[in-house]
């Protein structure tokens, strides 16, 4: 066939060729459990020992979220709506999507509901055995990951008795609740009741011995009565002589406002008393400011060594021009104590200089 082809023809046939060959090299297989590409094909991919490795964690975490929700199968719970902890979502490996977790109405929450749900749907068996085709799963596993329909009848029948316990256990709370309320209720009637009966009674004695214009049990004699003092020597007003006589009790009078005692006995509160600085008697509380400050300078010379230079030394005491340390002056050259002869020296001309200007200014 190639012989009798041209030249030219012969070179489009060899392009086609060779780029046809490139396309066959270029083919990969990307795997989504290793989350990489292979280049030597599904194959042989899937029985490497690194692979096998992959995919067994895989599943042994999945799995785990499957065994939780297939306890729910037998003994179904209903809670009350959370959104923090019932809006959850979990992956489903084989159909590579985000699934609800548990099923809700807004109100209430059927544990890992939408779980069960989503693992009874059609879809997800072919995904589950595409997935296991793919990826050379262990056959033994690929039954944990799917609901039959026996076992979701049996979730629905286990789901019906949780919420009926769920409503019996609703109805008793809200009895008891309702019970505790008409309780509290009648308790605080009971209370306003014994409190509304001593003041009726008061009240209604004291309009019966007035409206039949009678006097109480102690009545007015003479005016003398109110000249005796009471036990506080004060005297009293009439009205408050016949309330004395009429309660037994003893009356100590008018009290007169005084700075000592409390607010009870008539005397001013403290807000209202003069200040001490207008009143004269004002006293400095605490230190003085020269006593702080001589405080805080000695609490600084503690912190320093107790032998240092300088610490004996008496700052106080006179000094006349003359006095200089035992080790001299700076010096240039020879030994540093003869320097303060040199001093001496130096200070002797200079007063015989001044004694001399003096002199003959004078």
């Amino acid at each position: 066939m190639i012989l009798w082809m041209g030249v030219a023809e012969r070179d489009l046939w060899a392009a086609a060729v060779a780029s046809r060959s490139r396309l066959v090299v270029m083919s990969v297989y990307e795997c989504a459990v290793c989350r990489r590409t292979v280049f030597s094909g599904r194959r042989k991919h899937v029985y490497e020992k690194g692979h096998q490795q992959r995919l067994a964690e895989v599943l042994r975490v999945f799995s785990e979220k499957v065994e939780a929700a297939r306890k729910m199968i037998k003994g179904a719970k209903v809670l009350k709506f959370d959104p923090q902890e019932h809006d959850q979502k979990f992956w489903c490996h084989c159909c590579e999507e985000e699934v609800q977790k548990h099923t809700n109405d807004g109100n209430l929450t059927v544990l890992f509901g939408g779980m069960l749900e989503h693992m009874y749907r059609p879809e997800h068996i072919k995904a589950v055995n595409k997935y296991w085709w793919t990826h050379h799963g262990e056959v033994k596993l690929k039954a944990r990951f799917v609901l039959t329909q026996d076992e979701y009848e049996r979730f629905k029948s286990s789901v019906t008795k949780a919420l009926d316990s769920y409503e019996e256990t609703e109805n008793i709370l809200v009895k008891q609740i309702a019970s505790q309320i008409r309780e509290a209720e009648q308790a605080r009637m009971e209370m306003l009741k014994a409190v509304q009966e001593p003041e009726t009674q008061l009240n209604g004695g004291e309009d019966d011995t007035w409206s039949n214009g009678e006097q109480g049990p102690c009545s007015i004699t003479s005016i003398a009565d109110f000249d005796k003092p009471g036990p506080s020597n004060q005297y009293l007003f009439p009205n408050e002589a016949v309330m004395a006589d009429a309660t037994s009790l003893t009356f100590i009078g008018q009290q007169v406002l005084s700075n000592k005692g409390n607010v009870h006995t008539g005397a001013l509160p403290p807000w209202m008393l003069p200040d001490e600085e207008e009143s004269g008697n004002a006293q400095d509380i605490g230190p003085s400011m020269e006593g702080f400050l001589k405080h805080k300078e000695k609490m600084t010379l503690k912190k320093l060594p107790p032998n240092r230079v300088g610490a004996n030394f008496d700052h106080n005491a006179s000094t006349d021009e003359g006095w200089l340390p035992s080790f001299g002056r700076v010096w240039n050259s020879g030994r540093r104590w003869q320097s303060r002869h040199q001093y001496r020296n130096e200070a002797g001309e200079k007063g015989a200089k001044r004694k001399r200007t003096r002199t003959e200014h004078s």
